[in-house]
């Protein structure tokens, strides 16, 4: 019989609830967490602010570790809502949303529309897929770009030839490289049809891949990618600051070529991502892997380059980053979609399974029994449900009562009715208690608006406030101008440290906020009042006269002035 091709409103009704409960639920009631969303938050601030798009800043320094496309987003979303807590998700919210409709759009064509359903709501269960596009991270807008590039290409290859199309998937491609440099991750697409075709001439649609072709992806490609970085040499070339010179060198090389062969952090061994990673973060359809392996079989020896084509590229993704020394979780989150999209024909089937019904209601229950532990126990009063509640700034335990009661009651309904959904159905409850109702509550911590509000209070508004070895969250809730050394030189030693030193000596009026693990040495002999904590550290008033060795070797220079959003023009 033939699939049913056709796009149906219920099934985006489906996708449209599966977003609004997974990822979107909480939009807009909290402010950029750490690590790293009040920093992009801040970048793309500062660009509206200064009206200066073309090079990132972080606290006024020069921001050398991403390309600019995301900032860029996220400062057009503050332009266009003009706030900041819906402008710094809102590019990850519509990536999210993109990406499952993509997913749907693509497994519908190859497979028809049951398949192309089953494979966008699985993705959106996956818990990476959850827990990042939840965020500000990079990555969220990345698997957008990557997504929308195989979506072209495959339709390029498999059904095509199609000029429009191969051009798309390589604009796409290059706007994940601005986005983030692995974007060109999605050409690999090509080759592994190349090998396709060797295999069986008809697995590619002819012609396909001719030079033309192939030409075309590629000039898409470099010409996004030159929209930016010419005008970016360009500049850099004009003004011929060793600054700007030292940020072109690290954005190119040293946080692309270096950190893939050489990697300085996150080392970890050549099984991280299939051992600590997949299992568990891919989780409804690492679990399926299990049955999955038979039917991919089968469609090798058939030959199927539908199936083949996504699950060579999500395979030649994971051994792209399992063959650099530098490692996260995040890194492999592009083959994720594709990996759905080659699970799409044998979803329907496996979610009809005993077995697969059984495992849903096994990771329901592994989401509930926590939630219930700690309810249960704070009843009882046990101690270690107590220290466990009184380490977290909950005012108020509702929304975990309502998640163990209404996650159970989900949980039951499922395992009476189908089985299969108790998966989704305990997850989306989570994710509405999370999102609603402890997030909120969380985030004058997590996000350091208490502190700062603290910190503004105690530091004298007439006296000049630097800060040493802040943290980017700080920066998005200052009322006034303040001084900082730059960004993350703790890559520098003691050298932000003995600037700060220099930069206080000159005016005994001048105020220093500095972390308790960076009192010492220059300034533990200095008078001192409490700030507050965050960021697990006790944060101190210093003044007065630091240690006159850290002077000597500090340069005043460095300090840079910093305009707080808050602070009146």
């Amino acid at each position: 019989m033939k699939p049913d091709l056709q796009v149906r409103s219920s099934d985006l009704m489906w996708i449209g609830l599966a977003f609004l409960v997974l990822i979107f639920a909480g939009f807009g009631l909290r402010d950029p967490w750490p690590a790293d969303e009040p920093r992009f938050a801040g970048v793309a601030f500062d660009m509206v602010r200064s009206g200066y798009w073309l090079i990132p800043h972080a606290g006024g320094d020069l921001y050398q570790d991403k390309p600019p496309l995301h900032f860029w987003m996220i400062a057009v979303s503050y332009v266009v809502t003009g706030s900041t807590r819906a402008a710094f998700l809102l590019p990850s919210m519509l990536a999210s949303l993109g990406t499952l409709l993509l997913v749907y759009d693509l497994g519908r064509r190859l497979h028809g529309r049951e398949a192309g359903l089953a494979a966008a709501l699985t993705l959106a269960c996956c818990v990476q897929f959850v827990q990042v596009t939840r965020g500000a991270q990079i990555d969220a807008t990345l698997i957008f770009f990557i997504t929308l590039s195989v979506w072209a290409l495959s339709r390029h290859l498999l059904s095509g030839p199609h000029l429009g199309l191969a051009l798309l998937g390589g604009v796409a491609a290059g706007l994940g490289v601005v986005d983030k440099a692995v974007g060109f991750l999605a050409l690999l697409l090509l080759p592994i049809a190349w090998l396709l075709r060797r295999r069986d001439a008809a697995a590619v649609a002819a012609g396909a891949l001719r030079p033309a072709a192939v030409l075309t992806v590629l000039a898409g490609f470099f010409v996004v990618i030159a929209a930016w970085l010419l005008p970016m040499l360009w500049h850099v070339q004009q003004v011929g600051t060793p600054e700007l010179a030292a940020y072109r060198d690290e954005l190119l090389f040293q946080q692309t070529v270096k950190r893939y062969t050489d990697a300085w952090h996150h080392i970890r061994p050549p099984y991280y991502y299939l051992v600590e990673v997949i299992p568990a973060l891919w989780l409804p359809l690492s679990a399926l892997l299990f049955w999955l392996w038979r039917p991919w079989r089968e469609d090798w020896r058939a030959h199927r380059a539908a199936t083949l084509l996504p699950l060579g590229f999500a395979i030649a993704v994971v051994l792209f980053f399992s063959l650099s020394t530098g490692k996260r979780g995040v890194y492999v989150l592009p083959a994720l979609p594709a990996l759905a999209l080659a699970a799409a024909p044998h979803l329907a089937a496996l979610y009809r399974r005993i077995g697969v019904g059984r495992l849903s209601l096994g990771l329901g229950a592994v989401l509930l029994i926590p939630a219930w532990a700690i309810v249960v126990g704070s009843v009882l009063g046990l101690p270690k449900a107590s220290a466990l509640l009184d380490d977290t700034p909950l005012d108020s335990l509702v929304p975990l009562w309502a998640f163990a009661i209404v996650g159970l009651a989900a949980w039951l309904l499922a395992a009476r009715l189908r089985p299969v959904f108790a998966w989704p159905a305990v997850l989306g409850c989570l994710t509405l208690a999370w999102g609603l109702g402890v997030a909120p509550q969380l985030n004058a911590e997590r996000s350091a608006s208490g502190f700062v509000a603290q910190l503004l209070e105690r530091a004298p508004r007439d006296r000049e406030l630097g800060l040493l070895a802040y943290k980017e969250q700080f920066l998005l809730y200052l009322d006034r101008e303040v001084v900082n050394f730059g960004h993350a030189r703790w890559r520098e030693g003691p050298a932000e440290a003995h600037d700060a030193s220099a930069w206080i000596a000159q005016d005994p009026r001048r105020v220093l906020l500095v972390p308790g693990s960076r009192l010492a040495p220059c300034f533990e002999a200095m008078d001192r009042r409490p700030a507050g904590e965050s960021s697990r550290e006790v944060w101190w008033l210093v003044e007065g006269v630091p240690d006159a060795a850290c002077v000597r070797q500090g340069n005043p220079g460095r300090a840079i002035r910093y305009q707080g959003p808050r602070a009146p023009r």
